[in-house]
């Protein structure tokens, strides 16, 4: 199984990377084990803003036709969002719209090419950037996205050890691993044989 995972942020010290990069170390080490996981860098995704001008005087930026790619050739995704102002940064933004400008299936933006999808925010507060993955939620199953499952993790720095770069508390951990119970390749087989 290969899984492309992201962090939505292009902070280097973002801590929606911190618990992506925690999410990947249970997802290979008691999850499924064998899986092929790609760890993409929205900086590598940086580009104009998005205007109907710019794509009909120079067409879609290579990085958003290489972000098309890299989830088409995925089975699935791992995003961990981090909320600017109660939705998804600007520069996932602007790729998000660069990237739908791509393909369309029946008329519909195909961003996501119905991958199953397990996504994740975080942050300082008590909200855990809940805002963000409740607007991706309801919103990537128009883009082609299949959600499995989503967990917001509140007060980061209450919730995580820097130095582990582990979830401190018993409950949250629990939570994540059964939110990354979704990879599991039985699961997702079942789950699309339904």
């Amino acid at each position: 199984m290969k899984i492309l995972a992201l962090a939505a942020s292009t902070n280097s010290q973002s801590i929606n990377k911190k618990l992506l990069s925690h999410a990947i170390d249970i997802v290979k080490g008691e999850i499924e084990t064998d899986a092929e996981i790609e760890l993409l860098d929205l900086n590598d995704f940086e580009m104009p803003l998005y205007s109907a001008d710019r794509e009909l005087s120079g067409g879609i930026p290579e990085p958003a036709h290489r972000f098309h790619q890299q989830i088409k050739g995925s089975d699935a995704l791992l995003f961990s969002f981090a909320e600017h102002n109660g939705s998804y940064t600007a520069t996932f933004k602007n790729l998000f719209d660069w990237t739908s400008r791509i393909e369309k299936v029946a008329g519909v933006s195909n961003v996501y090419h119905g991958k199953p999808m397990v996504l994740l925010s975080t942050s300082p507060g008590p909200k855990g950037g809940g805002n963000v993955l409740e607007f991706v939620r309801r919103t990537a199953p128009f883009f082609g996205g299949d959600v499995r499952s989503a967990l917001s993790v509140p007060a980061f720095y209450q919730a995580f050890d820097l130095e582990t770069g582990q979830l401190t508390s018993p409950d949250m951990r629990a939570a994540l691993h059964d939110t990354l119970a979704a990879f599991q390749t039985s699961t997702l087989r079942q789950a699309a044989a339904t």
